[in-house]
């Protein structure tokens, strides 16, 4: 049996008609047979090339809205069938069954559709494809006689091999394309699955539960290799979840390729900046914050930032949420960084970026996250992602003394700041501009210590801010010690009334969040 196989049918059908025209015409210069239905048919003949409607090829017109016009023996049949099986050859001839060489199939855009705010159930439904991935399985199936296409982005390879092997595939790039049409039908109904299971039927618009699903269906391609993981003798990759947003889907204007630490800690960078309605500028290292502020402008911003802890920023990554003018470029440029995330980077800005080669700029689209996974020996654990937020408003003034309206404005910033600090910590802030930052420490007053002796600015009259409860008074003696005049925190503990004792007792303001910030 030999490996190629000579193409000699072809039926198209497609909801992505990008690079169609092009292909069904290298297809035809070939002598290959077009067989197509409804719009496909429609634009292939428009562009000029001769189109057999699936209507001919089954005896059969299209029905029910076009519900069914691929689901015939005559259409799986021809795709199914054995080319090197006398018997199978012999029932394709007595039932009029022409062979069906290539498929070339993309399915209806559940999900597209599924994200419109004008959507209905009904539509949704209707956008079910039925008879697309039943040829996409037959076709893969049998990869052996059929090659099945089921994404535009290979058309132009396969046409270069039919070209130079005489209208023929090989067996690898049949067995390709089928190990890519299983992975797409699997995709394609592990998305209407995840959809289904939270949507409820009405005609007014789509309800979606936001209930935990019964099974963790994942189906994210393969964006690229990595050359390492988070050290050289482990392998790693990016996977993306399809919806060109945030940090798996940047897009790289220059510098060496991503690396799985630059990945991790460009989204906790990113994630930490947009916290912010203001400009707001983070230097992380290792995921936690070296410094972080915001400013009048992205420069403002970084200078503030920068000099919170300019040692640790060295080798660190930079995340705003404003686009890069040419000015905070000049400046971020006499740093060594690994990586700078923004929305947008400005002509100057990348012309001033241009001289270091190395330097990995990424343009990032905000993501909705409504979830975070994490990976545990077994299993998976999932829970929302932490958009917990507090106003002025809600906050408790737990002591003698309010905090001032300058010293509000300080702890709310913190707030934010700390959600985003590896447990135990403690963050040490004044007028938008963190001072010194207490990071992944096993005890509270560690914490509280670290976070001071990293203060390379005065910390006389700062806040401070809590992720958790101090379960004992020392961790907020701590604080007032470091000089800190006023706290924000959970509150909680069963040692609450000691706390704030303490906190009277030096004078210090505290305030309530009810609501706590792990991260671990």
């Amino acid at each position: 049996m030999s490996n190629e196989r000579k193409i000699g049918r072809a039926l198209l059908s497609v909801t992505d008609k990008t690079g169609l025209v092009a292909f069904a015409q290298r297809l035809a210069e070939f002598g290959i047979e077009l067989v197509s239905t409804g719009g496909t048919a429609r634009a292939l003949r428009e562009a000029g090339l001769k189109v057999r409607d699936v209507a001919d090829l089954t005896g059969f017109p299209e029905m029910f809205e076009g519900r069914v016009k691929t689901l015939h023996p005559r259409v799986h049949g021809g795709i199914l069938h054995r080319r090197a099986d006398a018997g199978h050859r012999a029932q394709a001839a007595q039932h009029g069954i022409e062979p069906i060489d290539m498929v070339v199939v993309n399915l209806y855009a559940f999900e597209k559709t599924a994200a419109k705010e004008e959507a209905t159930f009904a539509e949704v439904i209707e956008n079910i494809d039925i008879g697309g991935p039943s040829m996409v399985r037959s076709a893969a199936k049998n990869f052996e006689d059929v090659a099945i296409v089921t994404s535009p982005d290979d058309y132009p390879a396969l046409a270069d091999e039919l070209g130079s092997h005489q209208g023929a595939l090989s067996l690898e790039t049949r067995w390709r394309l089928a190990q890519k049409a299983f992975a797409a039908t699997a995709a394609y109904d592990t998305a209407i699955a995840n959809t289904l299971e939270r949507l409820t039927p009405g005609t007014d618009g789509l309800r979606f539960s936001d209930d935990f699903p019964q099974a963790l269906r994942i189906a994210y391609p393969l964006a690229q290799m990595l050359r390492y993981g988070e050290n050289p003798h482990q392998r790693a990759a990016l996977y993306h979840d399809g919806s060109g947003k945030g940090i798996a889907a940047a897009e790289q204007l220059q510098g060496k390729e991503l690396s799985y630490n630059n990945l991790v800690d460009l989204d906790a960078c990113w994630d930490l900046v947009q916290e912010f309605e203001e400009t707001a500028v983070a230097i992380i290292k290792h995921t936690n914050p070296c410094g972080a502020a915001v400013g009048t402008d992205v420069l403002d911003a970084y200078r503030k930032a920068l000099v919170a802890d300019p040692v640790s920023a060295f080798g660190g990554i930079i995340g705003t949420n404003r686009e890069i003018n040419g000015d905070a470029a000049e400046e971020m440029a006499q740093l060594f960084v690994e990586a700078i995330a923004a929305p947008g980077f400005s002509a100057e800005a990348r012309a001033r970026f241009a001289a270091k080669r190395n330097l990995r700029l990424v343009v990032v689209r905000p993501a909705n996250t409504l979830r975070v996974a994490k990976q545990v020996s077994g299993g998976m654990l999932l829970q929302d992602a932490d958009h917990g937020h507090v106003s002025a408003a809600e906050l408790k003034t737990v002591t003698l003394r309010p905090p001032t309206e300058e010293e509000l404005a300080s702890l709310l910033f913190a707030w934010r700041i700390v959600k985003h600090v590896k447990s135990n910590a403690i963050v040490y802030a004044r007028d938008g501009q963190t001072i010194g930052v207490g990071a992944g420490q096993m005890s509270r007053v560690d914490a509280a210590r670290f976070g001071a002796m990293k203060a390379v600015l005065p910390l006389t009259g700062c806040v401070a801010a809590s992720d958790a409860f101090f379960p004992f008074p020392d961790g907020l003696e701590a604080v007032a010690q470091a000089g800190a005049t006023a706290v924000i925190q959970p509150g909680g503990s069963v040692r609450d009334k000691d706390v704030i004792a303490a906190a009277d007792r030096l004078g210090i303001a505290m305030v309530f969040t009810g609501m706590r910030h792990f991260r671990h």
